[in-house]
């Protein structure tokens, strides 16, 4: 990676040049030449993802696990879905699981960051990796990429995933202008409060994998604050050289509309402020709201202001516990 070294501090700069790789660098074979008594769990999160799970899943059973044999299972998590997404992906080989049913007895959440939660719970590998369900032209190598730092050193507990984002329109193609939300929230975010993050290049990538000893330690942040606090987290857990990112090419996959990435944004912003709180850098533990109003163009029925219809939604985020302490506690409740 090119970077103008006196830009950044020098923690950041040595850790660029150390902790970050191609995928291009592990062969899948390779990879299970050294799995030794590894077991690799790859976990979808999927709601309403039927047009594209099942070549996701498809192509990790067909290269992963019975041309070479890396990968031992692949959970879909079943996130609310209406439509044939269960079905698609249990079809292409997947073993399927329902949120709610992983997540019964607990406080009904929304979200991502719940499914991920319902995921490592149903899983059993000692290495997890997680990817989106909405990926389009999807390479297996998104997964070795990400299983080959942690199957070549065992100093990495987490791998964050990297790739070039094409905004596709409908009349044009911009290169790198898919990460919107990273480059005007996240990226600032990062940048002015952990710059220890700096140098990973896409901190809220939906594909990273991590050592179950390491993820069941932190708490699942509900909708789109997951990637974020699981960043902020793994840093004070384990320390910036315990983590690495990785090249994964490019990444196609559904864009969501401005609007949506407003409230994305705000969920984020949100779970930045609890992080905030924790260091004793803002007084209160919660801002001081959770909705979010926003304008469309409206119709002559709309509550509008002149043309435009008041959307207000409520951004709030929960967390799940660390795993590993919810099933502590389960364990001592039932002794």
């Amino acid at each position: 990676m090119r970077y103008a070294r006196q830009t950044v501090t020098p923690t950041v700069g040595d850790w660029t040049v150390r902790r970050t790789a191609s995928a291009r660098r592990w062969a899948p074979w390779e990879l299970a030449s050294v799995k030794a008594g590894h077991r690799v769990s790859v976990v979808l999160p999927a709601r309403d993802e039927e047009a594209t799970v099942g070549a996701i899943v498809g192509a990790i059973r067909e290269h992963l696990v019975d041309r070479v044999p890396l990968v031992d299972e692949i959970v879909v998590v079943d996130s609310r879905s209406q439509d044939a997404t269960a079905a698609v992906a249990a079809a292409a080989g997947a073993r399927v699981v329902s949120q709610d049913e992983m997540t019964i007895g607990l406080p009904r959440l929304e979200g991502k960051g719940d499914a991920l939660w319902a995921g490592l719970a149903a899983s059993d590998g000692d290495l997890i990796a997680f990817v989106d369900a909405d990926l389009r032209e999807f390479q297996p190598a998104f997964v070795t990429g990400l299983l080959g730092p942690l199957l070549s050193d065992a100093s990495v507990s987490f791998v964050k995933g990297f790739y070039h984002r094409p905004l596709v329109r409908s009349s044009d193609v911009e290169a790198d202008a898919g990460g919107r939300v990273t480059e005007i929230m996240a990226r600032p975010l990062f940048n002015l409060f952990w710059p220890d993050l700096a140098g990973f290049v896409q901190p809220l990538a939906g594909e990273y994998a991590g050592r179950r000893t390491v993820l069941e330690q932190i708490p699942f942040v509900s909708g789109y604050g997951v990637e974020t606090a699981m960043l902020i987290d793994l840093l004070e857990l384990c320390g910036l050289d315990a983590l690495a990112q990785v090249d994964l090419g490019e990444r196609r996959h559904r864009h969501q509309s401005t609007e949506a990435l407003g409230r994305m944004s705000a969920q984020i912003m949100l779970t930045a402020w609890s992080r905030l709180y924790r260091k004793g850098w803002v007084i209160s533990e919660y801002p001081p709201g959770s909705l979010i109003t926003q304008f469309r163009r409206g119709g002559a029925d709309a509550l509008s202001n002149l043309d435009r219809e008041i959307v207000v939604s409520d951004v709030s985020v929960r967390e799940r516990p660390p795993l590993g302490q919810h099933r502590r506690s389960l364990a001592t409740a039932a002794g």
